[in-house]
């Protein structure tokens, strides 16, 4: 049973499946979480065409930071896990980094505070995007010996072949991709229910009166953990980059 408190705060469902709905916001049955795709998907290519729309000989600080971000993602992770080979790539790796990143800032947004990755079925349509991606790159370049090399590395003796290649099959072909948005997703829905407790906590004593002086502990906690949600969804957006960029590079070079 829910404390009288606590049930002065938040909103407890009857049923609990209220819980697992996304109801409709917009007509074509566009949700809230539909809704700040789009908004992280508009917020992603504004935050890439305006600085370069009009270039500058003397950058704006704003194109500056912007350059910085897209050099890092650039060199420090495409350059340097898939090499030359990398520009093919830009594409992907730039805009992937940024729109996971406005996802799980948005967390933190004021009047949001809805992280949109802590939902398993985004992380898990990243993950399934990127399974094709660097399948499909393996495939082109190398036919169907991607999949005999992936299968059966070289130097294996023929006798523990009939356990290697179950083990690479599930690996490459099934743990990638589960492990991918795994990541991603319980670590923004961890931080989002530490936030909720300490948040909850505080709003609590203010509803058990005026006396009680211990509401800036859960309070101060909860700004630490804000901060360290922020640091935490930039982390997981270069994690979510940087192992793209890792299979992407794996399917380009078998010998690795």
């Amino acid at each position: 049973m829910i404390p009288a408190v606590l049930a002065q705060i938040v909103v407890v469902p009857t049923d609990i499946n209220e819980l697992f709905d996304w109801p409709a916001v917009l007509p074509w049955g566009i949700n809230r979480v539909v809704l700040l795709m789009f908004l992280a998907t508009l917020a992603t290519f504004l935050f890439l065409y305006i600085p370069f729309r009009k270039p500058r000989i003397v950058p704006t600080k704003f194109q500056v930071v912007v350059e910085s971000m897209v050099d890092f993602v650039r060199k420090d992770i495409g350059r340097d896990v898939i090499g030359p080979e990398s520009v093919k790539y830009e594409w992907l790796l730039i805009p992937m980094f940024f729109w996971v990143l406005f996802l799980n800032i948005l967390e933190v947004t004021p009047l949001v505070n809805f992280p949109v990755t802590a939902r398993m079925a985004v992380p898990a349509f990243l993950a399934i995007f990127v399974w094709f991606v660097f399948v499909f790159v393996g495939l082109k370049k190398h036919g169907i010996m991607y999949i005999v090399h992936t299968l059966i590395p070289p130097g294996v003796p023929k006798p523990l072949l009939l356990l290697i290649i179950p083990i690479e099959l599930i690996s490459t072909f099934f743990i990638r991709p589960v492990s991918l948005a795994v990541r991603l997703f319980a670590n923004m829905i961890a931080g989002h229910i530490m936030l909720a407790v300490f948040f909850v906590t505080t709003a609590s004593y203010f509803v058990l009166g005026p006396k009680l002086i211990a509401w800036p502990i859960p309070f101060a906690f909860a700004i630490v953990i804000t901060g360290f949600e922020i640091f935490v969804g930039i982390l997981q957006a270069f994690i979510f980059t940087l192992l793209t960029a890792v299979y992407i590079e794996s399917s380009i070079h078998l010998e690795h």
